[in-house]
């Protein structure tokens, strides 16, 4: 699906980094491509490296890829509430508490690479059932306006910054035979 760029006045600053990671083309595209290389990336990493956290008081492994996953459940959520125009006001959410509470520590790497996938496929279907004019769609989220199709941009630029973040901090696991 070739959606356009979100313009700034469709999302809060604090969206710009993620949005501003994706680039132009088909974003579909851009979503399966994602989900193949993070099912090779997290993968390739042996489990017993799953706790592995580059410094103290940082993510784990299996945090990591269960917060991407958990942020895109939500963001998943808010878009299908502005695509319907719904316009109950939804909360903000805090990424600590959602991985401190939801121990990912005691799954394995497979079952949350699995979770993933399977997130990844719902966001995808949910994208290719929205009419065109859904896109234009505001939620209020956290106080602030946001379109269906800036939070679909969301959603690819969270990924490709965990991605990087993966890539660069965790590179110790990745490297291992």
């Amino acid at each position: 699906m070739n959606l356009r760029k979100p313009e700034l006045a469709e999302y809060p600053n604090h969206f710009a980094p993620y949005i501003g990671l994706v680039p132009e083309g088909d974003l579909t595209e851009l979503l399966k491509g994602q989900t193949e290389h993070a099912l090779r990336l997290f993968g390739s990493i042996r489990e017993e490296d799953g706790l592995y956290r580059y410094a103290p008081e940082k993510w784990s492994v299996k945090q990591l890829l269960g917060h991407v996953t958990d942020t895109e459940r939500v963001m998943s959520y808010r878009m299908l509430c502005a695509a319907r125009g719904d316009a109950s006001p939804l909360p903000g959410f805090d990424e600590n508490d959602y991985v401190r509470n939801a121990a990912f520590e005691r799954l394995s790497l497979t079952s949350l690479l699995e979770g993933f996938a399977a997130v990844r496929q719902a966001t995808l279907s949910l994208i290719a059932s929205l009419p065109e004019e859904a896109w234009e769609r505001n939620a209020v989220v956290n106080g602030n306006a946001v379109t269906a199709r800036a939070l679909a941009y969301v959603i690819a630029g969270h990924e490709l910054h965990h991605g990087v973040v993966l890539q660069n901090r965790y590179a110790a696991v990745l490297s291992k035979p």
